[in-house]
């Protein structure tokens, strides 16, 4: 597998699956270098996207594995690796968030991070936030 740091031509592919997020947000954040892919045999695979949760906690906002590659490590190796970048540009804390009713919160918890609250935006459910210390 390998990832690398998404770019502009990367902008239509992401957003087949990814609906959370504009066009326009999202380039801006392929140009704050925010946006990671992962590839196997220059097949794209997935994504991980950031922001700066206080504007100095790196807080993952997305990380999305296609269906048919799930199961298979790809989202644990793109979570470590997006962890080790943060830790080597100086940050020590990396958050998240999830919704209850998601397996992720799972996923997460076997990572390392642990539950530090969470929130109700009605009608959904319950959010899960998410740190773990690096």
């Amino acid at each position: 597998m390998k990832i690398i740091r998404a770019e502009k031509n990367n902008v239509d592919t992401i957003l087949k699956w990814d609906k959370h997020i504009s066009k326009q947000e999202l380039q801006n954040l392929i140009q704050l270098n925010r946006v990671y892919i992962s590839e196997q045999d220059n097949q794209f695979i997935g994504w991980l996207r950031y922001n700066l949760f206080w504007d100095n906690t790196p807080f993952m906002n997305m990380l999305y594995i296609l269906e048919e590659f799930r199961g298979k490590g790809y989202g644990k190796s793109l979570v470590e690796f997006w962890e080790t970048e943060m830790k080597n540009s100086g940050y020590d804390i990396v958050m998240t968030s999830t919704a209850s009713n998601e397996y992720s919160q799972h996923f997460y918890n076997k990572l390392g991070y642990k539950t530090i609250g969470g929130f109700i935006l009605t009608p959904d459910p319950y959010e899960i936030m998410l740190s773990k210390k690096l």
